[in-house]
């Protein structure tokens, strides 16, 4: 398969955030303004924010970066410090998976 030498050394990282119920809006704002510059970054592969069908206060941000060292540039970025600085408080849950892609 063509360019499959690039998947394996592609980090992937699946982000789950839970808004409080009563600040879903407020989260999607401040999440959707994270798009732009961080598919502006250097090392940015794949950027793409998605809602849950069922709980609306579930977001999931699916990634992709050339490096490990690259997404460390986007994780202490400033668009990233002002979206955990603005959303203290406003998030219920959040984790992040490293993931590798397998077949």
């Amino acid at each position: 398969m063509k360019g499959n030498e690039n998947m394996t050394s592609t980090l992937t990282i699946v982000a789950n955030i839970e808004a409080k119920a009563d600040k879903i809006e407020f989260v999607k704002t401040e999440l959707l303004k994270l798009i732009e510059p961080t598919r502006l970054e250097e090392g940015c592969i794949q950027y793409d924010l998605h809602q849950d069908n069922n709980n609306p206060a579930l977001f999931t941000f699916v990634e992709n970066w050339v490096s490990n060292e690259l997404l460390q540039q986007h994780l202490n970025s400033p668009h990233l410090k002002m979206y955990v600085q603005a959303t203290e408080g406003a998030v219920a849950s959040f984790t992040l998976n490293e993931i590798t892609k397998i077949a």
